[in-house]
């Protein structure tokens, strides 16, 4: 592998298992338990204490949930080296078993249908550390260039288990939630959500944040530095979004330059994604010393202030260092990870794929239509096609880092099969209006798409997703002829295509038997927007 595609993987942080074997803990991490199944999150009330001098957490969290069925046996997850302490219902102790990282509560009360009821789970220790967050995963105990404590966590794929017990598992997301962080009083910790209070006892601030809308697990974060605020209010599609910027207090000058593109974000992905998904709980950008990631409502910035990927363009066509990358993509992530999510990581291109893709339509919004597609096209360049982008069900195992690019280019040729930039601006809307805070499965997706666009795309999809192959056009010209067909593909893919015969449109529709069409000129050049290769022979 390249060494330039070496530092993609790891700069975009795919957490796969790689060939790796499969063991009882990934299916107790990954696949909806019995443990799980029988009842469903209402509210989490996270409290906790950060002594970064210690490098130590210590607090509770309080889960509400309601009874789907009757059960006795409730599964929590927390990660070693971090101990519960206790669990209680009803203030009565409860006895639990662990294996591994899952813990199994032996419930006393009767569990009633349609009920709610609540455990707190007491918990302390020193979580593990981040070597190279956010891919990584764990808290990131830092320094600023003052000698002040800089701490944050990051936890997609690894799990929020690693520093907090909850239920560890994408299928369901929790309706609201309240995170008070206790942090040495010469700091401040920023969250998810709205602050509601600060607290002052001794030499500790505890703040208290509450997040009014559904939230995936690893979205939560904690944020811990010498902070300073500015702030500035979007006038969105929903009326007035309130912005805040927390940022050290050296680069807050370079902050208000950068961060005018995040209201520049939020026009360009109002206008093709729809309303932004939390308005209730408001719209950060948090410094953080690490690279960034998509925390909902809480997104974390490491982008050094300046445009490109740490002054990169990932597509080598120039239209990279027109945008932020960290500040665009994670937020690309509000619509496309935190409003629709994904139940199970193998189905994690929901996330990267659209996301990936919303950097070419944040370049359409700005700078036109073929400042987007150079840009897209540009991005080939970093895809593998090492394996497919669909993980593995159940066992907490993603796909292919391809997922990204290889993603955003399946949807921008997709968009070129709609034909009309105005319906698959509006699907793109109609799938974040549908699916609303919701999590999905990649079939329903799929069949989203296919019944919003009038085509069947399974072959597509199949393709694209499912196989490392790229449709490969053959085509011979003979006199006013061309005989063209596909190679490398799946059953009963035959997808359209776009070709200009001495610079006029016209449409071919191969599959993978010979076809003969007669042209009209003698120059053929075939439309690089669709993400296929091409082979005269």
């Amino acid at each position: 592998m390249k060494k330039s595609l070496i530092l993609f993987a790891l700069i975009l942080g795919v957490w796969s298992i790689n060939a790796q074997e499969l063991t009882r803990q990934d299916t107790l991490r990954g696949s909806i338990t019995p443990e799980r199944a029988w009842w469903d999150l209402n509210h989490y009330d996270l409290n906790v204490k950060i002594e970064p001098s210690k490098k130590f957490i210590s607090g509770y969290n309080v889960v509400r949930y309601k009874v789907l069925e009757e059960a006795k046996t409730l599964q929590i997850d927390l990660q070693e080296p971090m101990k519960i302490e206790s669990i209680e219902q009803d203030g009565k102790k409860l006895k639990f078993t662990s294996e591994g990282n899952a813990h199994f509560i032996k419930l006393k009360k009767k569990q009633v249908l349609g009920e709610f009821n609540e455990v707190k789970i007491t918990y302390s220790g020193q979580p593990r550390e981040a070597v190279r967050a956010p891919w990584d995963g764990g808290f990131s105990w830092k320094q600023d260039k003052n000698g002040n404590p800089f701490v944050a966590t990051s936890c997609q794929g690894l799990g929020a288990s690693v520093w907090w017990p909850n239920k560890d598992h994408m299928y369901d997301e929790v309706d609201s939630m309240r995170i008070s962080v206790t942090v040495p009083k010469e700091l401040m910790d920023v969250s998810n959500g709205q602050l509601e209070s600060v607290e002052e006892i001794d030499e500790f601030k505890t703040y208290n944040w509450v997040v009014k809308n559904p939230i995936n697990n690893y979205g939560v974060n904690v944020n811990i530095g010498n902070y300073v605020h500015f702030d500035e209010v979007f006038e969105g599609e929903k009326g007035p979004l309130k912005l805040d910027y927390y940022v050290l207090p050296e680069n807050l000058e370079k902050a208000k330059k950068q961060f005018v593109q995040a209201p520049m974000m939020l026009q360009a992905f109002e206008h093709w994604f729809g309303p932004y998904p939390f308005y209730e709980d408001g719209f950060k950008l948090v410094e953080v010393p690490y690279l960034g990631m998509e925390h909902q409502s809480s997104v974390t910035y490491g982008n050094k202030f300046e445009n490109g990927y740490l002054g990169r363009d990932l597509s080598g066509t120039g239209w990279g260092l027109q945008f932020d990358f960290i500040i665009i993509h994670e937020a690309g992530h509000e619509w496309f990870a935190n409003n629709i999510t994904y139940k199970d990581i193998a189905d994690m291109w929901i996330h990267e794929g659209f996301t990936a893709y919303s950097e070419n339509l944040y370049l359409d919004y700005h700078f036109g239509t073929k400042a987007s597609e150079a840009y897209v096209v540009g991005t080939r360049s970093n895809i593998q096609n090492d394996s497919p982008i669909i993980g593995t069900y159940g066992v907490n195992k993603s796909g292919s880092g391809d997922m990204y690019y290889k993603g955003a280019n399946m949807l921008h040729t997709l968009r070129q099969l709609v034909e009309d930039d105005d319906k698959w601006r509006q699907i793109l809307r109609g799938l974040n209006k549908d699916f609303y805070h919701k999590t999905v499965t990649t079939k329903e997706i799929e069949g989203y798409l296919s019944k919003h666009t009038g085509k069947d795309l399974s072959a597509f999809f199949n393709q694209y997703l499912r196989t490392t192959m790229i449709p490969n056009l053959e085509y011979k010209l003979e006199g006013d002829e061309i005989k063209f067909r596909y190679t490398d593909v799946v059953q009963d893919f035959d997808m359209p295509v776009r070709v200009f015969i001495d610079g006029s449109e016209k449409w071919l529709f191969p599959n993978s038997e010979w076809k003969t069409e007669k042209l009209d000129g003698t120059q053929v050049v075939f439309d690089k927007n669709f993400y296929i290769e091409t082979k005269k022979i």
